[in-house]
């Protein structure tokens, strides 16, 4: 206070010229501790980059750039770090900010260079080289990277001038060679995708589209082509993936949510059928799968699939009638599905109509072409023993009676028969070879039938009653049931009904 009385300050400003000196020497000290700081950051930085440790080195980085908005230096490390985790449109301000406080730094100007070349700016990129080949003009990268920008921004317009022309096969090759010197480049992916639509190749364009949702910030077309495309390929849930991802960006978009909608739906119903069919609700699979029908009536895929799936359950159901008419109709919408035709060769099992259920097999094999399928083996397996065992005794015709008639029905049918055909019933001695014959047949018939066991050996297509198929069985022929014909004592035998 004695020395501001000497200066002749008042009390106020005496007050306010102390204060000032002490916040001189508060902030001398904290600008010293920063300095520490900084190099502590920057030197741990570096060591974790020689690591590998990426993330640990960036935020050393992030705290001296803190520190020290003035080190170009700095922002250039940050930028490398960047760059070596792949992040490339982050390192680009930082790149932007060393050249702008160092204009002749090389090294941050070539490497800007490079990142705009791999992004498809040719005339940015272009300056950058430039400028490095102004100040070293023997720079053997720049001119090789000026060089590239010059025939990537030719062959840019050559594609584009292909693609209104409508060449987009030309399009196509032409974007080889611009992808691979700007892979980073979303236009390019974009055009290229677009082309491969045209040329109804869907596959490929996903395959150009998925990196452009990361090259872009903000890329909800991207995203909502990508699940269209999955969407008419029959990739619903994955549709579902990428719609999500739209209104992840933008909950409000209304192109998006309109096909979230949609494709949730659709989802929904075919989850839900499968899980029926899981549980064996056959019938309200089926119903399920109508619904799906009429929920996406445009895309061959579904159609397609929902007649596939109605083919199987009907089967399951034992409709052959019905199963055959829609498996045949599946089958002409889709002639190379190897399901539609095993279905329809099991409906042709449950109708007895053994010979095109072995064309089916054989045909479904023919897309096998590994011939991995064991459906396919056993099923075409079976198919030709029951044809074989037709062509000698089919039970079920004998009886007149379907392949999923059950005990009730096996006996009624066996029982209007037998009395049919008794041998008592004929006079001459022809007609009652024939009849015995027949009444053989009906007996064996039923007796395979109505024994579980020995129907479901015939089911597999072997005759129980073939002495082919017994140990020590004796001749050929046909057989009355365990080698006992009561016809053998001369006629004498009377057929008596048992009604339990």
């Amino acid at each position: 206070m004695e020395s501001c009385r000497r200066r002749g300050l008042s009390g106020v400003l005496c007050s306010l010229s102390l204060l000032c000196v002490i916040l001189d020497i508060q902030l001398d000290g904290v600008l010293g501790a920063t300095h520490a700081e900084i190099e502590h950051h920057l030197e741990m930085g570096r060591k974790l980059l020689a690591a590998g440790q990426l993330a640990e080195a960036l935020s050393h980085y992030h705290s001296a750039v803190e520190g020290d908005s003035k080190n170009y230096l700095t922002y250039y490390k940050r930028a490398a770090v960047f760059l070596a985790m792949g992040k490339s449109k982050s390192a680009l301000p930082d790149l932007t900010k060393s050249i702008q406080l160092k204009p002749d730094f090389l090294a941050a100007r070539l490497q800007r260079g490079n990142i705009l070349l791999k992004q498809g700016n040719t005339q940015e990129s272009r300056e950058d080289f430039e400028a490095v080949l102004q100040r070293s003009p023997d720079h053997e990268e720049a001119q090789d990277q000026l060089m590239r920008a010059n025939e990537l921004e030719e062959l840019q317009e050559e594609a584009h001038a292909a693609y209104h022309q409508g060449d987009y096969s030309a399009t196509i090759s032409l974007h080889e060679r611009i992808i691979e010197i700007s892979p980073w480049d979303p236009e390019s992916r974009e055009l290229r995708a677009e082309c491969y639509i045209r040329m109804g190749d869907p596959q490929k364009a996903i395959q150009d589209l998925t990196p452009t949702t990361r090259l872009r910030n903000d890329n909800r077309a991207a995203f909502l082509k990508l699940s269209m495309l999955h969407y008419s390929l029959g990739d619903h849930h994955e549709s579902l993936n990428h719609i999500r991802e739209c209104l992840k960006l933008d909950q409000d978009d209304k192109e998006c949510f309109s096909h979230y909608k949609q494709v949730k739906k659709l989802s929904k119903q075919l989850d839900a059928a499968e899980e029926l069919i899981e549980q064996h609700r056959y019938q309200e699979a089926i119903d399920k799968y109508e619904s799906v029908m009429k929920t996406e009536p445009n895309v061959p895929f579904y159609t397609n699939l929902a007649k596939e799936r109605i083919c199987f359950c009907l089967v399951k159901i034992n409709l052959a009638w019905e199963a055959i008419d829609v498996c045949s109709e599946a089958h002409q919408r889709d002639p190379r599905n190897a399901n539609v035709l095993r279905d329809r060769a099991e409906a042709y099992i449950l109708n007895q109509e053994y010979e095109k259920a072995v064309e089916d097999y054989l045909e479904a094999r023919e897309f096998d072409s590994e011939g991995e399928r064991i459906d396919l083996k056993e099923g075409l397996e079976r198919a030709q023993k029951l044809l074989k065992i037709s062509r000698k005794r089919d039970y079920y015709k004998i009886l007149g009676v379907g392949r999923n008639a059950n005990k009730q029905e096996i006996i009624k049918a066996y029982r209007k028969l037998a009395q049919q055909w008794h041998p008592d019933n004929f006079q001459s001695e022809a007609e009652k070879k024939e009849a015995e014959k027949k009444f053989i047949d009906i007996a064996s018939a039923k007796e395979v039938l109505t024994d579980p066991e020995m129907r479901q050996k015939f089911d597999a297509g072997e005759d129980p009653l073939d002495p082919e198929n017994q140990q020590g069985g004796g001749g050929g022929g046909q057989g009355w049931p365990h080698h006992f014909n009561p016809f053998e004592s001369g006629g004498s035998f009377h057929f008596k009904f048992h009604h339990n």
